[in-house]
């Protein structure tokens, strides 16, 4: 299948060093045709790879309930964004106290991001995200988001329904409905895929290629990422056992597709928590990094 854009794809004005907030999230998308209809009863099936095994949890499988339970309320990670030498902004990604939606128990996440006094002159950010999935985070099930980037006002409520197979997207500022998706069993919205990333079933290893289906209520993609190799990296939090991981940016829109050099690479920790500590971008204004400036379990 064929993807005409990147759920990350950037809008004109949105501010670059967004790119490596975005990357955070770590499932950039990379295989499937947003505009096409899928079957929401598809499934999701391991399948061999040339040089590697590719990994998809299936309806019936899943993500890992017991590293799910792990994610507990008052997790936080820090985080300082930074273009070239220039101190642009910050982020926090955290677990919230258990919640309902739709009158069941869910767990919830939250990021958020903002611009710096220096990068407020140029263009100010404040930006909300948050994510509700269900508590064995086999699909997700409400995402809001809030953002406020320099005139760019947006309050949007994304619902999903698995057992529809759709993802409504409704705007929160006028009432009214924006767009539906269809989607796979176990689909996952732009922040919970974080999360699923982090319980992912299988142990990670070089070569390991992983997919995982997402939406923002806009497009619905596989999100692939390639296991690269494990290295030790250093970030204002400490120095970590890591491994290398690069999202598919091939069909990426915005920045990336203007940038014929362009490249995006995420460390996580190699132990069982699957920390992201450092993320780094290229495109053609120049290069990105978000280090994890402090962790709290």
């Amino acid at each position: 299948m064929h993807m005409r854009r990147g759920l990350f794809s950037s809008r004109p004005s949105l501010p670059l060093f967004l790119c490596a907030l975005a990357a955070l999230l770590l499932l950039l998308p990379g295989a499937a045709d947003a505009g096409r209809p899928l079957p929401p009863d598809a499934p999701l099936v391991a399948t061999a790879a040339p040089a590697a095994q590719v990994y998809v949890p299936s309806a019936s499988r899943g993500l890992d309930a017991e590293r799910a339970n792990w994610f507990k309320p008052g997790e936080r990670f820090d985080y300082n964004v930074r273009w070239g030498p220039f101190d642009v902004g910050s982020a926090t990604i955290e677990v919230l106290p258990t919640g309902t939606v739709n009158g069941k128990p869910a767990r919830g996440f939250r990021m958020t991001a903002r611009t710096n006094d220096f990068a407020d002159v140029f263009y100010k950010v404040r930006d909300v995200n948050e994510s509700w999935t269900d508590m064995d985070m086999q699909g997700s099930l409400l995402y809001l988001t809030k953002q406020h980037e320099g005139s760019y006002v947006r309050d949007y409520e994304l619902r999903l329904y698995a057992d529809k197979g759709t993802a409504e997207l409704w705007s929160n500022e006028t009432g009214k409905h924006k767009n539906t998706v269809h989607i796979f069993p176990g689909t996952m919205d732009p922040l919970s895929v974080l999360f699923a990333f982090r319980a992912w079933p299988e142990e990670f290893h070089p070569g390991m290629v992983i997919r995982q289906a997402v939406t923002d209520g806009k497009k619905f993609v596989l999100g692939e990422a390639t296991v690269v190799r494990r290295e030790k990296v250093k970030v204002p939090a400490g120095e970590y056992d890591c491994y290398l991981v690069e999202p598919d940016i091939r069909d990426l829109g915005g920045v990336f597709r203007k940038s014929p050099e362009a490249a995006l690479q995420i460390w996580v920790t190699a132990d069982s928590r699957r920390l992201p500590v450092l993320v780094r971008s290229k495109v053609v204004v120049g290069h990105f990094v978000a280090e994890m400036t402090e962790y709290k379990d």
